[in-house]
């Protein structure tokens, strides 16, 4: 219970409402302790309604719908920006390793996002060569996703499904066997940059994977690199990217793919 409600006040922190007046800046500025000082009653900003959805799976009525099993339409591919063509069939958006990762047309800074992703039940492989994607926050720091069911799969912890890959090693390994699906729900906090491109505030990250906590408002060090420590180079508002890894092994699926500004 006590998780549920940590995720429930870091999403509703970090979200703008799309169809009111009242923006997540707003609230964030108004919650400063120097604008309230003396720790007064106030009135303003009030915070927009939002229906949530029938589960904490379903899209609450401010989410922006990223795929739902029926196209590809908010999606491009990274390389050139064309149309993205990985294979979607049965509600489910199966990764095409031949044409590489995808990515959203909208740019986002901070959100709440829904994702769920499956490894097929007859994967092989071992280590990152055994259903290996990941999902790049302001594309460019990996969330790892991998068949790391019961710990069977041995590879290194912080490139654990669930890790911040190469950085930050998850607090627990709820993950499913192959052929079952998980879902990770993600709070994420844009880095902030000075004038002169140092890093100000860094990008953080709380994520609840299968419903169990595996990541606690954790700071992202830089954007991901296998070869080289991870810094920052500064940017705005950035797509999601989806990854198509380059191992041997069976492509994994998506499905129910949803954020919050």
């Amino acid at each position: 219970m006590k998780y549920n409600q940590i995720l429930t006040a870091a999403l509703l922190f970090l979200s703008p409402i799309a169809y009111g007046q009242t923006t997540s800046a707003t609230i964030k500025q108004a919650n400063l302790s120097s604008a309230n000082p003396t720790n007064a009653e106030i009135f303003t900003p009030v915070p927009n309604v939002v229906t949530p959805g029938k589960s904490f799976a379903n899209a609450p009525s401010d989410a922006i719908i990223l795929f739902d099993g029926k196209n590809l339409d908010e999606w491009v591919t990274s390389k050139d920006q064309s149309a993205a063509k990985w294979t979607v069939a049965n509600d489910i958006l199966t990764v095409d390793k031949t044409v590489g990762d995808i990515e959203t047309k909208k740019k986002f800074t901070s959100f709440q996002l829904h994702i769920e992703w499956k490894v097929p039940a007859d994967i092989t492989g071992t280590g990152q060569a055994r259903g290996n994607s990941g999902i790049f926050l302001s594309g460019k720091y990996e969330i790892q996703v991998l068949d790391t069911y019961n710990n069977d799969n041995k590879t290194y912890t912080n490139g654990m499904a669930g890790s911040v890959y190469r950085e930050s090693i998850p607090l627990a390994n709820p993950a499913k066997k192959a052929g079952e699906w998980n879902r990770y729900d993600i709070a994420y906090s844009a880095p902030e940059f000075n004038a002169d491109g140092t890093v100000s505030n860094p990008g953080r990250v709380t994520i609840f994977f299968n419903g169990v906590l595996v990541q606690n408002n954790v700071a992202i060090e830089g954007a991901t690199s296998t070869g080289v420590k991870h810094v920052y180079v500064a940017h705005g508002p950035a797509s999601l990217r989806l990854q198509a890894h380059g191992d041997k092994s069976a492509p994994i699926s998506y499905r129910n793919i949803w954020i919050r500004e």
